[in-house]
């Protein structure tokens, strides 16, 4: 229902007698015997419709309360020209239309005041609209979110306006976490390890906006007219990379109570502690990295924690970790992900035994456990000379050669038997887990290609969720947007209005925001 305007009698009449109406009707004997899913619906349309009244009721009421004043702005002009103006806003009740008073002059832009106050968006959606369809878009597609802002709220979106509105609440995503960072507080009591951790997921990318280089792979190939040509959607998915920060308690175990934990006595394991986790698409993997490095040595500017890097045995990760710790000066254990490494086990065990097998399980087991030792060496060169023993040709043996090669490559990061004793992680479950939340779980929506710009916006959005910072940040958010959309307007800030002026007087009353 589109806002009318208020009855003489006082800014809220229209609600009150809506009200009365909706009590009336719970009264009579009309809505006896009704279900009560009839019920929900009626009060939710209706109920709408009387918040929407009452927030419309309080707009006049500030309208009302609203006086002219000298009004400068951020250009030094002062606004002589004044008259009333209108805007619609879409709220999550419906249509309310404002009053206010602007401020202008031949040749300049104009000023309102009352917008300040309220801190109203320059578009036509009010910020707790905005607020549902960010976080819808966060863990449901456009599509679906339209879907749900119509079903949940009085108001409706279309997609391209989803699509915008997600733009807009993640711009202050960079700023947020640099003021985050410049606020970790000194002597701050958290886990004693410090653990960072880098991966890569791809993401299915519109084809105008992928890498130079993707780009090249991808219009390299022939296209077949009835299905996918082979690699086309690999040459179609640059690569987000996924970082995670956290700290955790140090939990000293064997190798053995890895490989064959006791299954009475359950190991107690510390949980990880400020956990952020956050991806980019539009950003390379050595700045990823670099922010993973300035995330880190915030929490722990006075170096007692010892800091731990989780990888994957990507080269570039490996090379940029060695180049920012010798930059900081910082001692970082580097530690190879044994999932990865058990991956590589597996697939030599095949060659070997048959999958699925006790025995292929067993030889796992055996060399898994040697590996935690912290001889990784030993058991690269024993399963070549297996292979060899067997006669096995060069393509029977690939797997056993290239488990053989990861292990000796990256021998320096599988010093295990250091790790566990030091207490240290030595899986990447925590980035694991990041990968498919922020990628897999919403990026991998079947047929669905992304721009870069939209691929950022949403993956922003999804890490604030899962890292438990989106309150924070809408926080954030909304006094970053009252400085962008008002207060930097203003020579020496936004004029006070009457309201403001009376409620600053009463300082011996506090007054408490209702809360249902």
């Amino acid at each position: 229902m589109l806002p009318t305007n208020q009855n003489k009698d006082g800014d809220f009449t229209e609600a009150r007698e809506l009200f009365e109406e909706m009590v009336t009707w719970l009264s009579s004997e009309s809505s006896c015997g009704l279900e009560h899913s009839e019920l929900e619906n009626n009060l939710f349309v209706n109920g709408n419709e009387l918040l929407r009244r009452l927030l419309q009721g309080y707009l006049d009421k500030r309208k009302s309360d609203e006086i002219e004043s000298d009004c400068i702005g951020s250009d030094g002009v002062k606004r002589t020209h004044k008259r009333h103006q209108s805007r619609k806003l879409k709220t999550i009740f419906g249509i309310v239309i404002v009053n206010r008073l602007g401020y202008g002059g031949r040749g300049i832009h104009s000023l309102n005041p009352l917008d300040g106050e309220l801190n109203l968006p320059p578009e036509q959606y009010s910020h707790g609209l905005s607020e549902r369809v960010a976080t819808s878009v966060a863990f449901n597609g456009y599509n679906q979110t339209v879907d749900i802002i119509n079903k949940t709220t009085a108001a409706k979106v279309a997609k391209r306006q989803v699509e915008e509105l997600a733009l807009s609440s993640s711009r202050d995503f960079e700023e947020f976490y640099q003021a985050q960072q410049a606020q970790y507080q000194l002597g701050e009591k958290t886990g004693d390890i410090l653990v960072i951790s880098v991966d890569g997921k791809g993401v299915v990318m519109r084809q105008e906006d992928l890498r130079p280089d993707t780009k090249k792979r991808a219009a390299g190939q022939k296209k077949l007219q009835k299905r996918l040509t082979k690699g086309e959607k690999r040459n179609s998915k640059p690569m987000a990379t996924v970082a995670a920060v956290y700290t955790i308690e140090p939990i000293v175990r064997t190798a053995t109570q890895i490989v064959n934990p006791p299954k009475l006595a359950k190991i107690k394991r510390p949980r990880p502690e400020g956990k952020r986790v956050w991806a980019s698409l539009a950003k390379e993997a050595e700045q990823v990295i670099n922010e993973t490095f300035d995330e880190a040595l915030s929490r722990d500017r006075e170096r007692q924690k010892k800091l731990v890097a989780l990888v994957d045995g990507n080269k570039t990760q490996l090379r940029r970790l060695d180049q920012l710790a010798k930059k900081h000066k910082i001692q970082l254990t580097i530690v190879l992900d044994l999932i990865h490494v058990i991956e590589y086990l597996w697939k030599a065990a095949f060659v070997f035994h048959a999958p699925s097998s006790k025995e292929a399980e067993d030889w796992v087991s055996d060399r898994l456990l040697r590996i935690l030792e912290g001889k990784s060496s030993y058991v690269a060169s024993g399963m070549r000379r297996c292979a060899t023993r067997l006669q096995l040709k060069p393509e029977q043996r690939s797997a056993v050669d290239k488990c053989a090669n990861y292990l000796l490559n990256n021998r320096d990061y599988l010093r295990y038997d250091l790790y566990l004793a030091e207490g240290f992680p030595v899986a990447t479950g925590v980035i694991e887990g990041a990968c498919r939340h922020l990628i897999k779980d919403r990026m991998d929506i079947t047929g669905a290609r992304w721009s870069l710009q939209g691929a950022e916006a949403v993956l922003r959005l999804r890490s604030l969720h899962v890292s438990g910072d989106w309150n924070d940040y809408w926080r954030f958010h909304l006094q970053k947007e009252h400085h962008r959309n008002h207060q930097a307007k203003y020579f020496s800030g936004i004029p006070l209005l009457k309201s403001v002026i009376q409620a600053s007087i009463c300082t011996n009353t506090s007054y408490k925001a209702m809360v249902f």
